[in-house]
């Protein structure tokens, strides 16, 4: 006796509420879709007016945050345009700046953001940094003596010691690396301080340490080699340097400036 042939059952069909579930989604979607392509229309008009005030051979990196974009476009406020660059050249001295702005609260009309008209647009602050980085410093003390695979890094040894408030001028710096001396190749280790001056960061060696204790009679010219002025140029919208840090890799020059149209300042 064969058993029964059980029936297919029927399909169920979505239920009204589930289709609307959908749509909806589809719908939010689309509405986010929109709102990151229109950030990204500002932002390459924000890259096409920055290369040309910073004297950029190429674009530089814009991202505008905060999201949903449009809530800041209808107001005309941007509450964060971030602005990157690197490989950077000053003069003959640098080659591989790292250029970084924050404009705060940038207030222009969208229409006239995305056809790249800037006149009447003001910031109400800008935050403007340029990092000197291991391989620019390198190639400045090769001008004086001969040194490779430098590295810069905080000298943790000074943590806790520094009582100056922020903005701070100065900061202590640990820098190692290798040179040649009476054709011995040595390795070092230097402690000193990065200090801000006029605009300049000033690299001050109070300490030095080399693995050839033979050679400590030259350890009096590698500390004045080591010593040297570096120019970073103008900070981007002109923003005076107020501060320095010293992290990972490179020294960092910033400053703040409020209430400056977008067009005024480098270009």
């Amino acid at each position: 006796m064969t058993a029964p042939t059980r029936r297919n059952a029927p399909k169920r069909r979505p239920s009204r509420g589930r289709k609307w579930i959908i749509a909806l989604l589809v719908l939010v979607a689309l509405l986010v879709g929109a709102d990151f392509a229109l950030a990204a229309a500002g932002e390459y008009q924000v890259a096409q007016k920055m290369r040309a005030k910073l004297g950029l051979a190429e674009d530089p990196s814009v991202r505008i945050n905060g999201f949903p974009f449009i809530t800041q476009a209808l107001g005309g406020d941007y509450k964060d345009i971030e602005i990157s660059a690197t490989g950077v050249p000053v003069r003959d001295q640098l080659r591989d700046l790292e250029i970084q702005a924050n404009l705060l609260h940038t207030r222009i009309e969208l229409s006239n953001l995305l056809a790249g008209n800037t006149k009447g647009a003001k910031i109400d602050r800008v935050q403007g940094r340029v990092k000197i980085k291991a391989n620019d410093l390198n190639r400045l003390v090769n001008q004086v003596t001969p040194f490779t695979d430098m590295a810069i890094e905080p000298d943790t040894r000074a943590e806790g010691s520094e009582e100056q408030a922020p903005p701070r001028t100065s900061a202590a710096v640990k820098l190692s690396g290798n040179t040649t001396l009476a054709s011995r190749k040595i390795s070092l280790t230097a402690y000193g301080t990065v200090t801000l001056v006029g605009g300049q960061v000033e690299l001050a060696v109070n300490e030095l340490k080399i693995d050839d204790l033979s050679l400590e009679p030259f350890i009096a010219h590698l500390k004045q080699a080591l010593s040297i002025k570096i120019d970073p140029g103008v900070l981007p919208f002109t923003v005076t340097p107020t501060a320095v840090q010293v992290e990972s890799g490179a020294f960092t020059v910033e400053g703040t400036v409020d209430d400056i149209p977008l067009d005024q300042g480098n270009g």
